[in-house]
């Protein structure tokens, strides 16, 4: 392959690695935040909140919808929210 499909792969790579990255925080905020109250966005305020954002980002359907079906099942996974000040 030519030097022009190596620049395009690199772009490629660089921008599927930073979405990947905001998606599964987006998981993870949308999962806690379903966790800590209602996995009903019009109920829980926090939630609605993070959903807000996640649109604003561009998260697909299905990640939004998986992550808040796990916390409805109760796994045993568990997250919690921690804020470090540096």
């Amino acid at each position: 392959m030519g030097r022009k499909w190596n620049n395009i792969k690199e772009k490629k790579a660089s921008k599927d690695k930073n979405t990947s990255r905001i998606y599964a925080k987006f998981g993870r905020e949308i999962y806690v935040a379903a966790k800590q109250g209602e996995p009903d966005p019009e109920s829980n305020q926090a939630l609605k909140f993070v959903l807000e954002r996640a649109k604003t980002y561009n998260v697909p359907k299905h990640i939004i919808d998986r992550a808040i079906e796990k916390a409805k099942g109760g796994s045993d996974e568990n997250y919690d929210e921690l804020r470090y000040e540096g």
